[in-house]
């Protein structure tokens, strides 16, 4: 997660609050989350940054599996 610039809040947000993601694998869910940015990215600067977390659920558990991070403008929103 740190080596995309993704915080442990960050994944739980997306977790409870983001949008289902639509290209989840069978047997695994995913959730998908914009989140204004307006900072700097491997010397580039942008205004949102767009965090897919993939996730299974384990007795009363997530387990968190991958997480991605886009940086850019205009992500479409669920």
């Amino acid at each position: 997660m740190a080596q995309r610039g993704v915080s442990a809040d960050e994944v739980e947000e997306v977790v409870n609050d983001g949008w289902p993601a639509t290209d989840a694998k069978p047997g695994m869910e995913g959730c998908v989350k914009v989140f204004p940015y307006n900072g700097e990215w491997e010397g580039k600067l942008f205004a949102e940054k767009e965090v897919v977390v993939y996730f299974k659920r384990a007795d009363d558990r997530i387990v968190v599996l991958t997480v991605k991070a886009r940086y850019g403008s205009g992500f479409p929103r669920g």
